[in-house]
C-alpha cells in the first residue's frame, strides 16, 4: 500500500469555510480526473460531472439546495465558489453506487490537490423538482438525470479539524 495514500485517505476531512476566489484550473483538472477515476459498474462510467463555477449559476444551486433543508436561508455550500454536482440518468439501477463512488473520489482528489471539499446531500431532491430540470436544461443537459450528491470545492478559510475519535465497533469480523 503506497504510504502517501493511505496518510491521505486517512487526513482528509470536510471544509465547512472557504475563501472566496476561484480555484485554479488545473486544480479543478486534477480533482475531476480522480472523480473520472472511480470504480462504476462494468466499467460503463454512466455518472456525470457537472461544474458550476459562474457565480449567477453556483448561488442558484446553493439557493435550491437550501430549499431542501431545515434553514432555507443558509448556505448550504458554505461559500466554495465552485459546486460539483454529480449526476447518473434516472433509469439505471447501479447509478446511485456508481456516483456516490464518484463523489469520494472527487473529495480525496481535492485533498491531494491541495483544496477543501465537502460532500453535500440533496441533489437527490433537487433534481427531482421541476426547477432542477429547468436548470439542467438551462444548462444544456439533455436526458433525464437524478443527482447524487454535490461537492463544494475551493480553498479552505479554516484550518483541517482533527478527526473524531471512530466507535469501537465500527468493523466486525467474521473469520
Amino acid at each position: 500500500m503506497q504510504e502517501e495514500m493511505l496518510k491521505g485517505l486517512l487526513a482528509r476531512r470536510s471544509i465547512r469555510k472557504f475563501r472566496p476566489e476561484q480555484i485554479k484550473e488545473e486544480e479543478l483538472q486534477a480533482v475531476l480526473q480522480a472523480g473520472m477515476n472511480a470504480p462504476n459498474a462494468k466499467g460503463r462510467q454512466i455518472p456525470i460531472i457537472v461544474v458550476v463555477q459562474k457565480p449567477e449559476e453556483v448561488k442558484a444551486v446553493k439557493e435550491l439546495n437550501a430549499r431542501f433543508t431545515q434553514n432555507p436561508g443558509a448556505d448550504p455550500y458554505y461559500g466554495a465558489p465552485t459546486v460539483l454536482l454529480v449526476l447518473v440518468p434516472r433509469d439505471e439501477p447501479l447509478g446511485p453506487l456508481d456516483g456516490a463512488a464518484v463523489l469520494t473520489n472527487l473529495c480525496n482528489g481535492a485533498y491531494a490537490a491541495g483544496l477543501g471539499s465537502c460532500w453535500i446531500n440533496r441533489p437527490q431532491m433537487m433534481f427531482d423538482s421541476e426547477e432542477g430540470k429547468q436548470m439542467l436544461q438551462r444548462w444544456g443537459i439533455q436526458g433525464d438525470w437524478a443527482g447524487v450528491g454535490s461537492v463544494a470545492l475551493g480553498y479552505p478559510a479554516v484550518d483541517l479539524p482533527a478527526a473524531a475519535p471512530r466507535k469501537a465497533d465500527y468493523c466486525r469480523y467474521v473469520r
